[in-house]
């Protein structure tokens, strides 16, 4: 077992999320690396051989630039909210093929009080969405073992957001009518901060992304993904 994060790590992004600001960054950026940015390119260096084993077509890629860590700068092109760095740090084990097609993915989030690790797909086109939901009407007790097994619902939760009315061209009274108003696909696992700075954080992401396979598996049949 390993350590990766720190009590630091913590503290640099609350800090952070009190100083938002350009010059405030520069001057703390070896904080940045030291606490944040190196144990989580380890960490993510560390989730290859997990990845392949439970899917060769996934990647946990260390690179600094392009790889599975996303950048701390947020894009601001668009938001009213100009603040230029997020105030967490996320990464992402990837499908081979996600620089061509929107792809599912496992994902790791780190915020003070709000670390999550999970998987699936988030965010998704229209077209993709209607993908997925007819591929649950087509398949819907492949779905259920997927998602609704007792001890996976009891450990993780849903995400993302749901259609308040039944999309068009699907039954109202379908068993599964929860799921297809899904916008996102996505289900995670809350992890406190002390798992975080704990020895074990390598394991419970390991076999928290075996876990959540399954519905990664699915949506990469439903989109014509090797999994």
């Amino acid at each position: 077992m390993s350590t990766y994060f720190t009590p630091k790590t913590f503290r640099f992004l609350r800090a952070l999320a009190r100083h938002n600001e350009r010059e405030w960054f520069q001057e703390h950026k070896a904080d940045y690396e030291a606490h944040l940015r190196e144990p989580f390119l380890r960490l993510i260096g560390d989730l290859q051989g997990p990845i392949a084993e439970i899917s060769p077509h996934y990647i946990a890629n260390p690179r600094k630039m392009g790889g599975s860590l996303f950048r701390i700068h947020r894009d601001v092109r668009f938001s009213n909210n100009k603040a230029p760095y997020k105030t967490w740090s996320g990464a992402r084990c990837y499908h081979e093929r996600a620089r061509q097609v929107h792809c599912p993915s496992f994902y790791i989030h780190i915020e003070p009080g709000n670390n999550f690790i999970g998987g699936g797909l988030w965010h998704p086109e229209t077209a993709t969405q209607r993908r997925i939901r007819d591929f649950i009407v087509d398949n819907p007790d492949a779905w259920t073992r997927a998602t609704q097994s007792h001890g996976f619902r009891e450990r993780f939760n849903w995400g993302g957001d749901s259609l308040v009315r039944t999309p068009q061209g699907y039954p109202a009274d379908h068993p599964l009518i929860e799921d297809l108003k899904r916008k996102d696909f996505v289900m995670s696992l809350h992890l406190d901060d002390a798992d975080v700075v704990g020895p074990a954080l390598l394991e419970t992401i390991a076999a928290s992304f075996k876990d959540v396979a399954p519905l990664v598996d699915y949506l990469c049949a439903a989109l014509d993904l090797e999994f």
